[in-house]
């Protein structure tokens, strides 16, 4: 798992970094957009610290980012789960958590490593609407492409 872990987070890295410079290219400022992008790059610091046994992220779940404090927060986040994933062989374990609203669950670790990068792929697929409808131009963050450009076949 933790081979799969590796590329299934240089993924969900790069496909948040992709959409960090479509949005600086762009100049986006519009709220909605920067809000959902804060939200899917805040849930990796939320997931992060509760398999680690953290104090609760200083980043909010739905708080008001420019694309500078999130192309920061990308690259922290990504930082940090790669140095998780590295430090680990093993992610099947069940984590006992409240979430963000204070109801308890308990979730195997793996299943919550998946949907975190699941979770980024709707929201980013959201922006990109978000995006086209506001009249600018998304970045395509398929895996597909992801896996085409990692072994060469396209650029990036």
């Amino acid at each position: 798992m933790k081979e799969f872990f590796l590329k299934w987070y240089s993924y969900n890295a790069w496909a948040n970094r992709r959409v960090i410079g479509c949005l600086e290219r762009q100049a986006i400022t519009d709220e909605k957009i920067l809000s959902l992008m804060g939200h899917l790059v805040s849930a990796n610091f939320i997931w992060l610290n509760r398999i680690k046994d953290l104090p609760k992220s200083k980043y909010e779940l739905w708080g008001k980012y420019d694309v500078p404090a999130l192309k920061r927060m990308v690259e922290e986040a990504d930082e940090q789960w790669m140095n998780f994933i590295s430090g680990h062989e093993k992610f099947d374990w069940v984590l006992k958590y409240r979430n963000y609203v204070g109801d308890y669950f308990e979730n195997n670790v793996q299943q919550i490593m998946i949907h975190l990068v699941n979770h980024g792929s709707y929201h980013r697929g959201q922006v990109a609407m978000l995006l086209r409808q506001k009249g600018f131009e998304p970045i395509n963050t398929d895996f597909i492409t992801y896996d085409r450009v990692i072994s060469g076949q396209l650029k990036d």
